[in-house]
């Protein structure tokens, strides 16, 4: 008989953005969480997404997430002056759609600093008609600032909708933290009608 599954927690946490939250399960990562415009919202809307997860004291591997994503938001870097990528946390995209998971694993590449088109997330996924998907994918994501949506923009680097509290100007703000270039000027990819935009060559 196997052993019952250990219920989820979360727990809130401060950032420069305000109160941030995460939530776990046997020490993984099921979620996480930006400022609301309470941190009952916050608290509730991590719940909600984590499967009804209920406060807890983070294990020790959750709160070195904790901390990485604390130095990150501060723009806190290390000693070669980088800031923390946050690439190698371990995430539980069991309850995803293939499709969406890949998309999220695909955007995690995005560095901290860097910002990639719907577009290009696609074309590197292997079809350049999967942009719209990419956006609904993120428009989703579950796991904010693990899976950095917010460093994806629309054409032209145009900042484009964030379903995270404060919208565009949450976005805005965590790439300036990043140091991150933004409304680049267009290219011959962004340019061209969408069905016959070609692949970016590496």
């Amino acid at each position: 008989m196997s052993a019952p599954a250990t219920p989820p927690h979360y727990a809130l946490f401060a950032t420069p953005l305000g109160q941030c939250g995460i939530a776990w399960r046997d020490g993984v990562i099921i979620a996480s969480q930006l400022p609301e415009e309470n941190d009952e919202i916050t608290a509730a809307r991590l719940s909600r997404r984590a499967g009804g997860a209920r406060p807890g004291m983070p294990p020790p591997h959750v709160a070195t997430v904790i901390a990485a994503i604390q130095r990150l938001l501060s723009g806190e870097r290390d000693q070669d002056g980088k800031l923390p990528d946050l690439c190698d946390i371990k995430l539980d995209m069991g309850g995803l759609e293939p499709l969406a998971a890949r998309i999220l694993e695909e955007t995690r590449k995005v560095l901290p600093g860097q910002t990639r088109r719907y577009g290009e997330i696609a074309v590197d996924l292997g079809n350049r008609q999967l942009a719209q998907a990419v956006g609904q994918a993120l428009g989703h994501n579950p796991f904010p600032v693990l899976v950095p949506c917010h460093r994806v923009v629309g054409a032209n680097g145009r900042l484009t909708g964030f379903s995270a509290g404060g919208g565009i100007g949450t976005k805005m703000r965590m790439l300036e933290i990043e140091g991150a270039r933004l409304a680049e000027p267009p290219t011959l990819f962004d340019t061209l009608p969408l069905s016959v935009k070609p692949p970016r060559r590496s």
